[in-house]
């Protein structure tokens, strides 16, 4: 009896090692197949209003920007291709009775010798807000950046009480309420 229990467990060993070693591995690797992203029809930042009144120089002014995508403008790329509509800035500045004091629109080609050669050619003119009121001028910032990331070039426009416009780059970071005075590229405009 024991010898057949014996025999019985050698023949179910046997049919095991059998089994399993009679199967090949393959060498062939599964992934899925990566499709590469196609660019959509162009993207263009939503239209932006933003208004408010603002006391300078004694008085109160009203301050309106305004953002539109332009279809006129060229468009930029990113690597994948995908277009980008590049905007328009209008700013208005008016006294209280209505009658404009300053009014001008805005596009990238307005801030290009502020630019390096890669934001000139794939940023778009994404930002122009409000900033501050600086004795006699009103200040705002502004940005020109690549589309969908969170690299920018920050640019100050500063507006004074006798309509003259000086764009300059912004070269301090954004860490404390201290205005710096040691800002390159100051054109008036």
């Amino acid at each position: 009896m024991k010898q057949i229990s014996i025999i019985a467990l050698a023949c179910v060993v046997l049919t095991l090692l059998s089994a399993c070693g009679g199967k090949k591995k393959s060498e062939d690797i599964i992934a899925p197949k990566v499709e590469k992203v196609k660019p959509k029809a162009p993207v263009a930042m939503q239209e932006y209003t933003d208004e408010r009144d603002v006391e300078w120089i004694g008085k109160i002014y009203h301050v309106a920007i305004h953002r539109h995508a332009s279809d006129s403008l060229p468009m930029v790329k990113d690597e994948i291709g995908q277009k980008y509509k590049d905007n328009v800035f209008t700013l208005a500045v008016s006294r209280k009775d209505g009658s404009i004091f300053f009014s001008r629109s805005f596009t990238k080609k307005a801030l290009n010798s502020y630019l390096d050669d890669d934001f000139r050619n794939t940023g778009i003119f994404e930002g122009l807000v409000f900033d501050k009121v600086d004795g006699d001028w009103l200040v705002f910032a502004a940005s020109v950046g690549h589309p969908q990331t969170d690299e920018y070039i920050p640019l100050i426009i500063r507006l004074s009480r006798m309509g003259e416009l000086v764009i300059k780059r912004d070269v301090q970071m954004d860490t404390s309420n201290v205005d710096n005075e040691n800002i390159e590229n100051e054109d008036e405009v």
